[in-house]
């Protein structure tokens, strides 16, 4: 089976806040960020999955700072853990002022993905590589973050029944 590390993985993308991007304080929309994080989080999926992947969750979304009209928005993100034919996807967001380069970090977000065959099906991905400490704890948290989704659902599906 194809081994895939995490830095292999890395995607960052960059986009400078037009005012057609915010709202009435000149910060940013919340879906606007989301939606970044959704394309940012696809590219680093792909990468590890060589094909397509669908957005099957993405964890609570939370706004630690503004990005205001005329500041670079910054997007990390990197597989964390991978399992049969999911995976999840670390995304961070980071504000930069252009005339200094100062940068905040402004949300964090989780999101698990769906490896696709071209039939719509679900399909095997790579094993998964930590190789550096940081990765293998990145892994564990997350690990921990899919007992919760898992959890979460199961509840769900019991309310609903």
């Amino acid at each position: 089976m194809r081994e895939v590390t995490p830095s292999a993985t890395r995607t960052e993308m960059t986009w400078i806040v037009m005012p057609g991007q915010t709202n009435a304080l000149d910060t940013v929309f919340g879906g606007q960020v989301m939606a970044w994080i959704d394309v940012c989080a696809a590219v680093a999926a792909q990468r590890f999955a060589r094909g397509a992947v669908v957005t099957a969750s993405m964890d609570s979304l939370l706004f630690r700072a503004p990005i205001r009209k005329g500041d670079i928005a910054v997007l990390q993100a990197t597989v964390n853990w991978a399992g049969r034919t999911s995976m999840e996807v670390g995304v961070r967001v980071d504000a930069e002022d252009p005339n200094t380069g100062a940068r905040v970090h402004t949300s964090t977000a989780y999101l698990t993905f769906v490896a696709l065959d071209e039939d719509g099906n679900k399909r095997e991905v790579p094993r998964l590589k930590c190789e550096t400490e940081d990765e293998r704890r990145r892994c564990a948290d997350a690990e921990v973050r899919r007992q919760r989704r898992l959890q979460a659902r199961a509840e769900d599906k019991e309310r609903r029944a």
